[in-house]
């Protein structure tokens, strides 16, 4: 991330996103939630990457330098705190339930109450002047928008957490096995093959999975294939090309653990 935009106030607003396309390192003095209501985001930071489909949001709390990439085409809601309503100071993954998708859509639509701002080509400040006390909404704006942005805090406090996260290795040998299987997450070599291939011990690694990502090697993999899963099924790859591609013995064992981390089936997740 070598050049950095710094923006005062995070933007509140839509941005429609090709596939691919994305928003450049910048970082914000206000807290902002980023939630795609179609399509597959992917939120980098110098300490790992967060990816979020339509059912799941990302808070990126303020002053973290980060990144957007689409995958699929993307309709990216962005929504500006000034506030802190989930006492979160770092990226987070949310559920986002019916209730708190229907809240942000509404929130960032132009059309929706008081005309909600829209950021700007470049991802930038909100198209008009912004104010009020959590969010940026424009000056003028009545008690409706004021309200609606109420009930949206109040659902997200109550948003749980989930572990979507692939946290960033800093030990040369750990990062060099992760670079390993993030190039072919399909590799289902041993701890111990692929500690050999690093020049390392199995235990070794062992121990630096659970220091550095807080996760055994077990649980990290299901989570890169996870990751990878949502970027293919994004781009239109068929369901059982996908379990073949990310390491799954069968499209029905890929299913299942996909079920149980986003609560509907690979089939869905682009339909919902």
């Amino acid at each position: 991330m070598p050049e950095i935009r710094h923006l005062p106030e995070a933007p509140t607003g839509r941005r429609p996103l090709p596939p691919g396309a994305g928003i450049d390192a910048h970082r914000h003095d206000t807290h902002q939630i980023v939630y795609a209501c179609r399509g597959v985001l992917s939120v980098t930071t110098g300490t790992g990457i967060w990816v979020a489909p339509a059912n799941r949001a990302i808070w990126v709390p303020a002053g973290t330098v980060h990144e957007h990439r689409a995958h699929g085409d993307t309709d990216l809601r962005l929504v500006g705190l000034t506030g802190n309503p989930l006492g979160l100071e770092r990226p987070a993954v949310l559920v986002v339930r019916p209730l708190l998708r229907e809240l942000i859509i509404a929130y960032t639509d132009p059309t929706g109450p008081s005309g909600g701002p829209s950021t700007g080509p470049s991802g930038g400040a909100p198209v008009g002047p912004s104010s009020g006390p959590a969010a940026g909404g424009r000056e003028g704006d009545g008690g409706e928008r004021e309200r609606l942005l109420a009930v949206l805090l109040d659902q997200l406090s109550r948003a749980p957490e989930q572990a979507l996260h692939l946290p960033a290795p800093r030990d040369s040998r750990l990062a060099a096995v992760c670079a390993l299987l993030h190039r072919d997450p399909a590799d289902n070599s041993t701890l111990d093959q692929l500690a050999a291939r690093a020049g390392t011990s199995g235990r070794t690694l062992a121990r630096l999975f659970r220091a550095e990502l807080g996760m055994s090697f077990p649980q990290w993999r299901t989570q890169l294939r996870l990751h990878h899963a949502l970027l293919l099924l994004a781009d239109g790859v068929p369901v059982t090309a996908v379990a073949h591609r990310c390491g799954w013995a069968s499209a029905s064992a890929f299913i299942d653990v996909f079920r149980r981390a986003f609560g509907y089936t690979p089939g869905r997740a682009f339909t919902m």
